[in-house]
């Protein structure tokens, strides 16, 4: 008695420390927002549509600008993965902002090309590629040997790009059958390389899902809806969009193809696909919530499912069975686990069934658990009893090990603590029997996954072969052409020289007319330089008045300001590579750069434009960016220092019909005042605008013979206030 006692204590201690553990990690390890943006290495430029995973969780993808959003908790891995760069892993550390830096995935090489063909090479090759198909599902490196066999070179054998096709979707089949989908991505990729085919498209869309590429999978299921499928072929592209859009959460996109699977596959009478696409509708509509529908699909696949064969009918059996326990309808679960352990029997022993949830040891476990929650544990403890007993038989430790707890835990909740001891005790015989097979299980598939490796490379390796000894015979080729050619080649050698000779002349000729064009060249190059620089120089000005805005919290102002100020950037990149604008539009920018700027000092200055209407402005073309200096400079350093609210006029007036004088006055502290209120720094520095704008007016007058004149002056006496008086010429 002593020692139940003693057992009951330690149990419940055991269980509330483990709850209280568990309950203390959940409070310290809270999931929130883990924020981001995703961006190529080398050009800094973001990257969009890129696949975003919490492993185990959570799925997204990056926006437009590169960014993504997701939940998660310190120490989640999150997954970065696309088809066109090489996958980061990355351990969440804090709740901060990340930015992940890709490297772009190396290009794998085409294959080589081979064009003859004879018939015992052709009967070989089918041969061993019906081998590698018939030993696919049964053992992978003989299946894999056989395709190696297939492409291995031989005296008087090539291979073509059909044969190659096949020979690497079969791989591509191999490996996503045993769960390797970045081989099956790589195989299907090749095989498509040597001949498009549709099918071997639909495979590379489904082995992309599988590897968790889902953007890429969407896109290329997109594409072949675009091309000219078979109603077989687009049944099962939809079907594929619905399982993609599924694998991602987004339920509604999820029905809606397989809906239009579905539709297509009633109007064919393809019937397996009519009875698979009720279940996944109703798993799409449990899975997000919508019960109803999803009852009334899975209704529809029972009764499908009875018209084929038995072991399709036990699948649907089960599926519609977990469906009524995420629907906590445990009755009829209880009702339809016990047909599908009839039909299991009937079935018998030699029968083979892929899933592993259809094994009687696996249903048994689950018809328990459908009694416990009920709280009937005295009719789930028989079936827990046979779950273990079939278990042991089929060497099923995973459920033995959840069946034997779970009959520990009941034995224990009824008061019968020796069979709780007992079972607890198995239960622990278990779990260590488990994690030696385990480790075994993990040894084995490191060794079966470097093995498979080992093969892939060596066929890559055969290709790589193929195609230097195609190389070999194509330059052997390449140099019996040249000894021909270089006999024609001799034959023109005179007749060459008499051409060189005229040549000589005629670029002598020629070479003073090179140079003047050359030193035009030189001018509009440089005119580009400046021009280049300008635009950095006004963008940083201009975000000088965004930050002091944001300095002072004016988030309002600053909102407006950026507003016209991307208006006002629009223009100046849509101008960036002019080398004339029409003055209209240099108007129109001008005003606008003046508006963001009284925006910021409206208390220090009005302004005023004036343009003669006799202008035609279409007429009249003038560099970009060519005022703003001027402008910006009797801003900054004249109406910004006066004390005053000073006075900003602009004025265009015709002087006759090819001239135009263009007038930037000021009545601030003037030239001279600006220079004292500099800082020592400022003093050695010159105003790159303004230096700019005056070399960018003396090239344009060298090159287009005084075309812009540029004057600049006191206003008044005091040598306050400035003018700047610019001469355009029509021509």
């Amino acid at each position: 008695m002593k020692n139940l006692l003693f057992f009951f204590l330690a149990f419940a201690f055991f269980c509330s420390a483990e709850s209280f553990s568990q309950v203390k990690r959940q409070a310290e390890n809270k999931p929130f927002m883990l924020k981001g943006e995703v961006i190529d290495g080398e050009t800094n430029m973001p990257i969009a549509k890129v696949n975003v995973e919490i492993l185990g969780g959570q799925y997204t993808t990056t926006n437009l600008s590169g960014r993504f959003a997701i939940s998660a908790k310190i120490g989640d891995e999150l997954v970065i993965k696309s088809d066109d760069f090489l996958t980061v892993y990355y351990t969440v550390a804090k709740n901060d902002f990340i930015t992940v830096r890709v490297e772009k995935a190396l290009g794998q090489p085409a294959p080589s090309v081979s064009r003859s063909s004879q018939d015992n090479k052709q009967n070989s090759f089918s041969v061993y590629l019906d081998s590698a198909k018939y030993f696919l599902k049964r053992d992978a490196q003989k299946s894999i040997e056989y395709v190696t066999r297939a492409l291995e070179p031989g005296r008087n054998k090539t291979i073509s790009n059909k044969e190659n096709s096949q020979a690497f979707e079969t791989l591509g089949d191999i490996n996503l059958f045993w769960n390797q989908p970045d081989l099956a991505v790589d195989n299907y990729k090749r095989s498509i390389q040597n001949l498009s085919n549709t099918d071997v498209s639909i495979k590379l869309a489904k082995a992309f899902a599988q590897n968790k590429n889902y953007q890429e999978s969407i896109s290329a299921f997109q594409n072949l809806l675009k091309a000219n499928l078979s109603a077989y072929q687009k049944v099962e592209v939809h079907e594929g969009l619905g399982d993609t859009y599924k694998a991602i959460g987004d339920g509604v996109k999820s029905v809606f193809n397989y809906q239009k699977a579905l539709d297509a596959a009633k109007e064919n009478s393809i019937t397996p696909k009519i009875t698979n696409l009720n279940s996944k509708i109703g798993e799409a509509y449990a899975e997000s919530g919508a019960l109803s529908e999803a009852e009334v699909y899975f209704d529809n696949s029972l009764k499908l499912a009875k018209k084929e064969n038995k072991q399709r009918a036990v699948s649907e059996k089960n599926k519609v069975a977990d469906f009524y326990n995420q629907n906590r309808e445990y009755e009829k679960e209880i009702q339809l686990r016990e047909e599908t352990l009839e039909e299991l029997n009937t079935m018998g022993k030699g029968a083979t069934v892929e899933d592993e949830a259809l094994t009687s040891q696996r249903q048994n476990y689950k018809i328990a658990n459908a009694f416990v929650a009920q709280e009937k544990y005295k009719q789930a403890i028989p079936y827990l009893e046979k779950s273990i007993a079939e278990a042991d038989i089929r060497e099923d430790l995973v459920v033995q090990k959840d069946a034997t707890r779970k009959l520990s835990e009941i034995y224990r909740d009824i008061g019968e603590f020796d069979k709780a001891t007992e079972s607890y005790q198995r239960y622990v015989e278990v779990v260590d029997e488990l994690y030696v097979k385990k480790e075994q299980e993990i040894s084995q598939a490191a060794r079966f996954t470097k093995e498979i490796t080992l093969k892939q490379n060596r066929i890559v390796s055969l290709e790589n072969d193929r195609k230097l000894n195609e190389s070999r015979y194509k330059l052997a080729f390449e140099n019996q052409e040249l000894i021909e050619r270089n006999s024609k080649i001799q034959k023109w050698v005179i007749i060459s020289l008499a051409i060189i000779v005229l040549l000589l002349f005629f670029a002598a000729y020629t070479q003073y007319k090179n140079v003047k064009q050359q030193k035009f060249a030189n001018n509009v190059l440089a005119l580009k330089s400046l021009r280049s620089q300008m635009n950095p120089h006004f963008i940083f000005n201009a975000l000088n008045s965004v930050n002091s805005f944001i300095a002072v919290n004016d988030e309002r102002a600053a909102n407006k300001y950026l507003t016209d100020f991307s208006l006002l950037m629009r223009s100046v990149l849509e101008n960036s590579e002019e080398d004339f604008i029409s003055l209209e539009k240099e108007i129109e920018l001008l005003e606008l750069y003046v508006k963001l700027e009284h925006f910021r000092f409206k208390d220090k200055f009005d302004y005023r434009f004036s343009v003669d209407k006799n202008i035609n402005l279409n007429e009249f073309v003038i560099p970009p960016m060519l005022l703003q200096p001027y402008v910006e400079n009797a801003v900054w350093h004249g109406l910004r220092y006066k004390e005053e609210k000073g006075l900003l006029e602009i004025n265009f007036r015709k002087i006759d019909s090819k001239t135009v004088k263009i007038t930037i006055l000021d009545n601030g502290i003037g030239r001279a005042k600006s220079e004292e209120f500099k800082t020592e720094n400022q003093k050695k520095q010159k105003s790159k605008g303004m230096g700019n704008t005056q070399k960018r007016i003396a090239i344009l007058n060298e090159m287009y013979k005084d075309k812009i004149v540029v004057k600049v002056e006191n206003v008044f006496e005091n040598n306050e206030g400035t003018k700047v008086e610019l001469i355009l010429k029509k021509d």
